[in-house]
């Protein structure tokens, strides 16, 4: 056998094919670069929330109408006791978006979890039993899907009183139908398997075969809904306040904050424009977590 043949079956050998594998699966194993930066974002924003109290310069809900309307300080006016300049009321604006960070992070994080329960119970209970609990769950579904999310979520608003749980409540009835039916047809999948009809064969219990067969095979699935519609309801909880029916004004948040500053957009543009980039380098970062997130647990990307 001559040389470049030898090196050729080495190369086409099940070692060399297992090393190519296993590099393949180490590179893929890697944070990109992207999720590395979105991952970044979520960890500033949430330790931004949780030590808020401490790392807002000013109380934002201090009024001092000496102090209205002042420009961020690299502009003419400005001072750097407020870096990103007040409202119309005086009230320093960087220690409103400071603030308003934990109420974004608590609005999203309570709706994907609220959501990702009852999506993923319906849709695997849709997907075991079938029948007419299938078909009862898929039909309600399908009446929700007929609907705009953020259309239904303001219809609701309309008529209820605004307050943080209510706008995560109202968040929640709009987005668990997402999960619903991702579930289900995971769960469709998944139930066909030996493991599950071994398990049915043996009679263990419905409870058994849902939480210890079926849960930990979607649980992969929820993670990547989950992590998508955070930026959704990031999104969602900005546009209800910014149109009046979200959090209430007492509680500070980056669509109140622009809702309470469009009257001034052409006297006061930072009023509008920072919580506006918050909100966009917020939704950035947990898209890109979500991207990865969805490479790295969906099954057809380890092919």
């Amino acid at each position: 056998m001559s040389g470049s043949s030898a090196v050729s079956a080495a190369s086409s050998s099940p070692a060399s094919d297992g090393a190519r594998v296993e590099a393949r699966g180490g590179r893929r194993s890697r944070i990109p670069v992207s999720g590395a930066v979105g991952a970044v974002i979520i960890l500033i924003a949430v330790l931004t929330a949780l030590f808020a109290p401490w790392l807002a310069p000013h109380d934002p809900r201090l009024v001092d109408i000496t102090l209205r309307l002042k420009p961020p300080f690299w502009l003419d006016g400005g001072t750097g006791a407020h870096p990103l300049g007040t409202d119309q009321l005086g009230r320093d604006l960087l220690s409103r978006i400071i603030v308003g960070t934990r109420s974004s992070l608590i609005v999203a994080g309570s709706a994907v979890l609220i959501t990702s329960i009852v999506g993923g119970l319906t849709g695997m209970v849709a997907a075991y039993f079938g029948g007419w609990v299938d078909q009862v769950i898929s039909r309600l579904v399908d009446i929700q899907l007929a609907f705009p999310s953020l259309l239904l979520a303001i219809t609701i608003m309309a008529v209820t009183t605004p307050s943080l749980t209510a706008v995560v409540v109202v968040l929640a009835i709009a987005g668990w139908v997402v999960p619903c039916r991702i579930v289900r047809s995971r769960t469709l999948a998944v139930a066909g398997q030996e493991f599950v009809t071994g398990a049915v064969a043996t009679g263990a219990s419905h409870r058994h075969i849902l939480l210890r067969h079926l849960f930990p095979n979607v649980l992969p699935t929820l993670i990547t809904i989950g992590t998508l519609q955070a930026a959704h309801f990031v999104l969602a909880e900005a546009a209800l306040s910014f149109l009046g029916l979200g959090l209430p004004p007492a509680i500070p948040s980056w669509g109140g904050i622009m809702n309470q500053g469009r009257d001034y957009i052409e006297l006061a543009w930072w009023i509008e424009t920072f919580p506006g980039i918050a909100i966009v380098i917020l939704v950035s970062g947990l898209g890109l977590v979500g991207d990865w997130v969805r490479d790295a647990l969906d099954p057809r990307m380890r092919d």
